[in-house]
């Protein structure tokens, strides 16, 4: 399997712009932590961009990942690709715990790189200059993309066993790198 596979995938299952930007920004995060310890890029990669292209579909629980999980492997994805995919909800915890690099980082990154997305949105020059700080004052605001678990976030740091001003460092220099597939260039002045 590969990229392009993923993609099609994704965008066969997923019409909801928001969700398939999130793979997007899960992906880079994936590919970011793959490259900084010397794993498979495309694998983490593929296992970011496709971890929610259910989630239209199946929203509840258990469907959600498990559904996806059928799919991918009768599409011929890796079992290390569905574990992670399956790791990163609550509800299969027992059959795929977060216990390898790829699941943690997957679940680390998941809402960390939606949340730096979001913040990105806010400011005039996008992630141009963005610096953990300002990501950890946003994540006090309760009312600033609610829907993202700030428990999870501090969880994903300590399963990857860094500081949290170091893993959102690197979620943000991870959504750098594809800043214009991403939609966040800054608008020209």
């Amino acid at each position: 399997m590969n990229r392009e596979k993923a993609l099609e995938i994704l965008n066969e299952y997923t019409k909801n712009p928001a969700l398939v930007r999130h793979g997007l920004c899960a992906e880079a995060g994936m590919r970011h932590y793959a490259k900084l310890g010397g794993a498979d890029v495309e694998q983490w990669g593929m296992a970011g961009l496709l971890h929610d292209f259910d989630y239209e579909r199946w929203p509840e629980p258990p469907d959600h990942t498990r559904e996806g999980a059928k799919i991918l492997r009768e599409a011929g994805f890796d079992e290390e690709i569905v574990g992670a995919v399956l790791s990163h909800v609550p509800w299969n915890q027992d059959e795929y715990p977060r216990d390898r690099p790829i699941r943690k980082t997957l679940f680390a990154v998941d809402e960390l790189c939606g949340f730096v997305y979001a913040a990105a949105l806010m400011r005039p020059e996008r992630l141009g200059g963005m610096k953990p700080k300002s990501i950890v004052k946003k994540m006090k605001q309760k009312a600033f993309a609610a829907a993202v678990s700030r428990e999870d976030i501090h969880e994903g740091a300590e399963l990857l066993g860094i500081p949290l001003a170091e893993h959102i460092g690197n979620c943000i220099e991870a959504l750098q790198a594809v800043a214009k597939e991403l939609d966040l260039i800054p608008p020209e002045a």
